[in-house]
């Protein structure tokens, strides 16, 4: 039997979407998405199916394409499906095919709910692609953030099959006599996720054969703790920081009595821009003479008689553009610049218009300027500072070209990437990465 009540109790505890909401389920043909599809059917949801045909598979992705057409017909439901050539598109653009599959598959679902009208976007994902996601996280190092696994929901992408596990999916499969199909690249270990799904994995459940319900229970936790930090710091700023004018004070005193010190510091600040190595400097500089001044792209702070004191920066709009987190093309001069967000520590090669850059090393809303007198980064591969203007003597490029070159610059003020020629050595991926921001930029 159809899961169909746990699968709509999970939809309202969670508050994914409303009864009436028109959802794109998104559909590869394998059992997961196919299980979900016919839940929404049994459910009496307002869906439509979207298929992505990446020609990667030859034959059996054209017979995936056609499958889950009519897996839409069987059901009733409206179908949308696409071709992308993947090959040419991350060839093009100097990325790697996982990349550029992500990047086609979410630019055409957004742009299918802008032109039809869908308001949400399920995806598959169950119980063991959190574990997997985790365990990731994990080896590559985390906070918090990296704990709480795949969310339910994420802005209009929801993910209604979390309540249940690989092997009752499985079952439920299995017991309805439900058809789908099966991708063969699922089975190689080529990728770090499916090292840890056909590898790690199992062990793990040999010490633990209720693996899958040990991590429900510490998703859990893990997402109370983070429920509890926010709420903790919310309560620090409406009672330590105080709006004067146009001006933010607050206390020193009461900064050197938050407990635990650095991470609450950071949480406060966070929201004018300031990133964690920021707040390490301006520790060290609390029982220090007062006029120490800290910058980030949006506001000053500056270190007064007893005082933390920010302001917003006085900037000309016309000489540089903000990039708000979340953004994903920005219009600056003769360029277009996009941006994308993955959760694998991918190097951009061969492109100087696109780099990867650590994701959590940035703070936004960053900047997108030309290059200006006194400034400085740490060329990828160097360990000592050097000054854009003698980066560029080195790299002989023409006067008339400097003011034409983009800087990327992080909200601490830091220059993350010279566009076209060189990321910040600081700011490069590393084992120690495990989520990746990719900028490129495209000349109009």
């Amino acid at each position: 039997m159809l899961p169909v009540k746990r699968f709509v109790d999970f939809v309202a505890q969670n508050t994914l979407f409303q009864p009436g909401t028109k959802v794109l389920v998104a559909v590869s043909g394998g059992m997961d998405s196919v299980l979900m599809a016919h839940l929404f059917k049994s459910a009496g949801y307002n869906f439509g199916i979207a298929h992505c045909n990446f020609m990667l598979r030859g034959d059996e992705a054209n017979a995936d394409q056609e499958f889950t057409r009519g897996l839409a017909a069987q059901l009733g439901v409206s179908f949308h499906t696409t071709s992308f050539d993947t090959k040419t598109y991350a060839a093009d653009n100097k990325i790697s095919i996982q990349m550029a599959a992500r990047h086609l598959r979410y630019d055409w679902f957004n742009q299918l709910c802008q032109t039809t009208g869908y308001e949400a976007i399920a995806l598959a994902h169950h119980q063991n692609d959190t574990i997997e996601t985790i365990l990731l996280n994990l080896t590559r190092g985390t906070g918090i953030a990296g704990l709480h696994g795949i969310l339910p929901k994420n802005g209009n992408l929801v993910r209604p099959l979390l309540f249940l596990t690989r092997d009752e999916i499985q079952e439920v499969i299995t017991a309805e006599g439900l058809a789908f199909v099966e991708d063969s690249s699922n089975a190689s270990t080529k990728y770090a996720r499916n090292k840890i799904r056909h590898q790690v994995v199992p062990l793990l459940k040999e010490l633990n054969p209720s693996l899958e319900g040990t991590f429900e229970n510490n998703l859990r936790n893990f997402r109370e703790l983070e429920q509890l930090l926010e709420e903790k710091v919310e309560s620090l700023r409406n009672e330590i920081l105080v709006q004067q004018g146009d001006e933010i004070h607050f206390a020193i005193d009461a900064i050197k009595k938050l407990s635990p010190q650095r991470l609450l510091l950071f949480k406060l600040l966070q929201p004018f821009g300031f990133i964690d190595n920021v707040v390490d400097d301006l520790l060290t500089a609390l029982d220090k003479h007062a006029g120490r001044v800290f910058e980030s792209g949006t506001h000053i702070l500056v270190v007064d008689r007893g005082m933390l004191i920010i302001s917003l920066k006085k900037s000309s709009a016309a000489e540089q553009v903000l990039i708000n987190e979340g953004a994903h093309f920005i219009n600056y001069q003769h360029y277009k610049l996009t941006v994308l967000h993955d959760d694998s520590p991918l190097i951009v090669k061969d492109n100087p218009l696109a780099v990867s850059i650590d994701a959590e090393k940035l703070g936004y809303p960053l900047t997108l300027r030309g290059w200006q007198q006194g400034d400085f980064f740490y060329p990828l591969g160097m360990k000592t500072r050097q000054k854009l203007s003698d980066f560029f003597i080195h790299q002989k490029v023409p006067l008339h070209q400097k003011g034409a070159i983009p800087v990327l610059v992080n909200a601490n003020g830091d220059i993350v990437w010279l566009g076209g020629y060189r990321p910040d050595e600081r700011y490069k991926v590393d084992k120690n990465t495990k989520k990746v921001t990719i900028f490129e930029l495209i000349k109009l």
